[in-house]
């Protein structure tokens, strides 16, 4: 049988941990953390990764956890008017399944309790991995070594597991920022704005993301803003609410009286990595953010995970050959992630149009589409992305 080690207990780690349990394959997860946690903070899956999380049996617990919602929609930032409107109804009609929101920690939550509890060792962080020898062995900064048939680098945007197999990254600095809380709902004042929605709004030189989560009991904000001076990329460095505030004077007034609500906010800056030419060295390959790091604008980061987990799992049960396996997962699995990463890159640029004219032109174009087609309920050309099926053998690449 074989045995894979798997770097990272986030939601890609357990999501491929859980899909090879599942298939019957020897895993064991190293987590850095002393316990499985995720950050404050929401995250949305859309029908692509739902289709993932159905067939790993646990749609049914993930819609308990998720927010409530009747539509998805596109507004303008500056006056409410709506852009794109599509309901959950059409988007599963449209795709066979619809989306779902929900707090990170719910999810992880979720993951871990559908795997043995002894699966996962915390407290491990790795510090290298050497791919070169017989078989692949993982080190720890506590001194000690693994060593597994395949190992799996899923260790987020900072992963050791890339360095050691690929050298250090060369991130670009994108010249946008991002701001993130959760709001209880019953602390704004006054009506939440499309509180029953998983919102965008656009504007000049920025773009605001809003969906509920737990039922209606609190909303997750991800606002992003144009700003060439803040450079510091983490997800948990605070700031000060009247920043946030200040940044989005002139917006819409309700999507005001909602950060007004919010007590704790987040700040970081947004880089930028182009796709990476190869995924795997020997019997050592990335998944989730550790292969493909992108732009928040698609909200693909956990789905693109998710998709991973499940094609590896598939691709380890279809051969006898761990190496074989692994090349045939990064040829499935490579191209469609470095369009996501690109696709997101230009989805951030066309959501922070500044001239008044080219959002206009912007707006009529997603209009036009959801005209002619549909397959594109939200007229913005992605199908492609809600459409795909991780789970099917078919997808794999020859």
């Amino acid at each position: 049988m074989t045995r894979v080690a798997i770097i990272g207990g986030g939601i890609g780690g357990l999501t491929a941990a859980l899909a090879l349990h599942q298939a019957g394959t020897e895993v064991a997860v190293y987590e850095a953390a002393p316990e499985l946690k995720e950050i404050g903070a929401g995250v949305a899956l859309h029908p692509n990764a739902m289709r993932v999380l159905r067939a790993l049996g646990l749609e049914e617990q993930v819609r308990a956890a998720s927010g409530v919602t009747e539509y998805a929609a596109t507004l303008d930032g500056r006056n409410g008017r709506v852009i794109t409107r599509t309901s959950r109804e059409q988007q599963a009609e449209t795709f066979g399944l619809n989306g779902a929101t929900l707090h990170r920690a719910d999810l992880l939550d979720i993951l871990a309790a559908a795997l043995p509890p002894d699966l996962a060792a915390l407290g491990k962080r790795c510090l290298t991995v050497d791919s070169d020898g017989p078989s692949p062995v993982a080190k720890f900064t506590d001194g000690t070594e693994v060593e597994a048939d395949v190992i799996i680098g899923a260790d987020g945007i900072h992963s050791a597991v890339r360095g050691a197999l690929f050298g250090p990254d060369d991130p670009r600095f994108t010249g946008k920022i991002c701001y993130r809380s959760v709001v209880p709902a019953a602390d704004v004042a006054g009506e939440v704005p499309q509180m029953a929605a998983s919102t965008q709004w656009l504007g000049p030189h920025g773009t605001i993301v809003l969906y509920p989560l737990r039922g209606t009991e609190l909303v997750n904000i991800v606002a992003h803003y144009d700003d060439e001076n803040y450079r510091h990329e983490s997800w948990i460095a605070e700031c000060d609410a009247d920043e946030v505030l200040e940044r989005y004077a002139g917006w819409h007034e309700p999507l005001l009286r909602l950060f007004a609500a919010g007590k704790t906010w987040y700040k970081w800056a947004l880089y930028d990595r182009d796709p990476i030419p190869a995924w795997t060295r020997g019997r050592v390959t990335l998944l989730g953010d550790a292969a493909h790091p992108m732009l928040p604008y698609l909200g693909q980061g956990a789905c693109q995970a998710i998709e991973d987990g499940a094609v590896l799992a598939t691709a380890l049960g279809a051969s006898d050959s761990p190496g074989t396996a692994l090349g045939r997962y990064e040829r499935t699995r490579r191209p469609r992630a470095s369009r996501v990463v690109l696709t997101a890159r230009e989805r951030g640029l066309s959501n922070h149009l500044s001239s008044p004219w080219a959002a206009w032109r912007r707006d009529l174009t997603i209009a036009v589409r959801r005209r002619l087609s549909r397959r594109d309920p939200e007229g913005r050309g992605g199908a492609w992305l809600a459409g795909y099926d991780a789970t099917s053998r078919d997808v794999l690449s020859a």
